[in-house]
């Protein structure tokens, strides 16, 4: 298989404060989507980099348990995944310190040990988690629901 590329768009004006920016992605769902020092920091509408980085480690996370769940002759009925990123101020900046997954299932015949695991072995496997180990503390809490 090629190597698969996945590309994304930054513009910017002004300064750091109070410039602003768009992020665009070929498929279009990020289309010209403001980004600010006012979003990233202050709560203003918008989205930055944190949120994409914390949706895009959900996205991946919560495909990666379906794969692993369905292999194991399992396929969930529902998961659901938050992603909650760190950030913590640091001399000469932020660094990203944290991932916290938090996922809730549905998924028949496993109980909540098997579920657990098999969250783990998810995680080991997630390409956005491999991209970010090392760089950032990673933590899972798997519920089964029935």
């Amino acid at each position: 298989m090629a190597t698969i590329e996945r590309k994304a768009d930054a513009q910017w004006s002004g300064d750091i404060r109070n410039g602003n920016g768009t992020l665009t992605s070929p498929s279009g769902i990020l289309k010209e989507t403001p980004y600010s020092f006012r979003a990233r920091f202050e709560g203003a509408p918008g989205t930055n980099p944190e949120e994409l980085i914390a949706a895009a480690h959900a996205g991946c996370f919560t495909m990666a348990f379906s794969g692993v769940l369905t292999q194991a002759g399992h396929a969930p009925r529902n998961l659901a995944t938050e992603a909650t990123l760190g950030m913590d101020s640091v001399p000469g900046g932020f660094k990203i310190a944290t991932m916290h997954l938090n996922v809730r299932g549905s998924v028949d015949g496993i109980d909540q040990a098997q579920f657990e695991a098999m969250a783990r072995q998810a995680e080991q496997g997630c390409p956005v988690s491999n991209a970010l180990r090392g760089n950032l503390t990673i933590t899972v809490h798997a519920t089964l629901e029935s």
